[in-house]
């Protein structure tokens, strides 16, 4: 079974940094995409940021490109969201996720939550002003 585990939520003041981790058990795909997503109060799940280990591509959303890097530590399997310049609208519960690429994947978007295959419980994140 797979399992995703987030940590590294908390409070931070705006501007600061945190660092969120997500580790993979029970995972023994060769090619796929894990990607952060973020649900606000009263918002839409929003795609945060996407790493594919096939070759390495990374992918942000316009809110967090420049801010957020999305890295991968293939021998803990775990990724890496590091945070900075943190904004008091980047406060969401921050999710994981594994997508596997199967053959058919035409309508997979790296951002776009609805074909991912796996899921993690969150991690809070607040950010106060």
């Amino acid at each position: 079974e797979v399992q995703l585990v987030e940590s590294g939520g908390g409070l931070v003041q705006a501007g600061g940094s945190l660092r969120l981790s997500c580790t993979a058990s029970g995972f023994t795909f060769d090619d796929y995409a894990i990607a952060w997503f973020r649900r606000a109060p009263g918002k839409e799940r929003e795609g945060v940021s996407c790493f594919t280990n096939a070759d390495s591509s990374t992918y942000y959303a316009d809110s967090v490109r420049g801010r957020f890097t999305i890295t991968s530590d293939n021998a803990k399997n775990t990724v890496y969201l590091q945070m900075h310049m943190l904004k008091p609208e980047d406060t969401a519960v921050y999710y994981c996720a594994i997508y596997v690429f199967n053959g058919d994947d035409y309508d997979f978007r790296p951002l776009r939550g609805d074909k991912y295959n796996y899921w993690g419980q969150g991690t809070q994140v607040t950010v106060s002003s």
